[in-house]
């Protein structure tokens, strides 16, 4: 998690995206036990001014929203995000420590529109006791093992938790494997992704790439001897690729006072990272992205990006889909 501080050119982004209509969502209509409702609105967002945005040859922009929110909601600061169910459910969680549901709504040609269905719930504790402390709640990755459970990993109070299906979580989670590695305190776990083979992969936001099972966490590319900053790549969200054996990964490039920027990559079983398939920036549109999800989609692959708005008037919730075709 980054807080970002921005220039002339983010509140000039931020003019033009409140010129579109904002479409309050209906209340939702079947709330599942121990979850309350969230309200929102959404607006239609593009990739911003030209000179920002760069796809490569192979992909192509899916549409866009921003997620907008009121001061009080508990939808800010949104970290990860992973599909369920038919492909158009997801879920999320916040590094306040809440966890996030609900439903992409897509138009007739397969293209993002919106969410519907918000709901949220607090994360416990080992002994089932709501998270009440920044220390305890900072969640910063989740991934969906083929099993169904939904693994949650922290940074600051290290550790990656067990809660059990997504849909009604546990309120005793377990523990976890976890690499066994010192991490700085706000720069932890941050892509985590369930493998190929009953593996969950891990990496870490200043560098390390982990294959964790119940017994071990094997390593796949150490650590590096000079750690990854905030003004380089480093990455923020993971998934696997659905039809091969490789991984999507998500990175965040912060350089003050206002050079922000986001890849999107293809990263190897063996950790090597490929071309850069989309990059994010100024004058176009760009935020703090953090969430990342893939799934099949049309003979190729759309991957999702959630950006985590810390809360700040100056950043933004934005959901963005790409289509990758090989």
């Amino acid at each position: 998690m980054i807080a970002l501080r921005r220039g002339l050119a983010a509140f000039a982004l931020l003019a033009l995206s409140a010129c579109a209509t904002v479409t309050t969502l209906p209340p939702t209509p079947a709330l599942l036990p121990g979850w309350t409702a969230a309200a929102a609105g959404t607006r239609p967002v593009n990739l911003g001014l030209p000179g920002g945005a760069v796809l490569a040859d192979n992909v192509r922009f899916a549409g866009g929203i921003e997620i907008v929110l009121d001061d009080t909601s508990p939808l800010h600061s949104l970290s990860d995000l992973k599909l369920i169910g038919d492909a158009h459910g997801f879920i999320s969680v916040s590094d306040a420590g809440d966890l996030v549901r609900g439903r992409l709504v897509l138009d007739r040609r397969g293209r993002l529109t919106g969410v519907d269905g918000l709901q949220y719930r607090r994360l416990t504790l080992l002994d089932g006791a709501p998270i009440t402390e920044k220390f305890d709640g900072d969640a910063e990755g989740l991934l969906i093992t083929p099993q169904g459970d939904l693994f949650i990993s922290f940074e600051r109070n290290h550790r990656i938790w067990n809660y059990g299906a997504p849909d009604a979580p546990r309120t005793q989670p377990t523990p976890e494997r976890h690499p066994s590695v010192e991490f700085p305190l706000n720069d932890g776990m941050e892509g985590i992704s369930a493998g190929h083979a009953g593996e969950w992969r891990v990496t870490g936001e200043n560098g390390g790439v982990w294959d964790c099972r119940p017994q071990a966490c094997a390593t796949v590319t150490p650590v590096p001897d000079l750690p990854a900053t905030d003004a380089d790549f480093r990455v923020t969200g993971l998934d696997r690729d659905p039809s091969g054996p490789g991984y999507y990964v998500l990175q965040r490039l912060f350089r003050a006072p206002a050079d922000v920027r986001a890849h999107l990559r293809y990263m190897a079983a063996d950790g090597t990272l490929g071309p850069v398939l989309v990059e994010l920036k100024f004058p176009g549109t760009t935020d703090n992205f953090e969430g990342l999800a893939a799934v099949a989609h049309r003979g190729g692959t759309r991957l999702y990006i959630l950006s985590d708005d810390n809360t700040s008037k100056k950043q933004r919730t934005l959901l963005l889909a790409f289509d990758v075709t090989r």
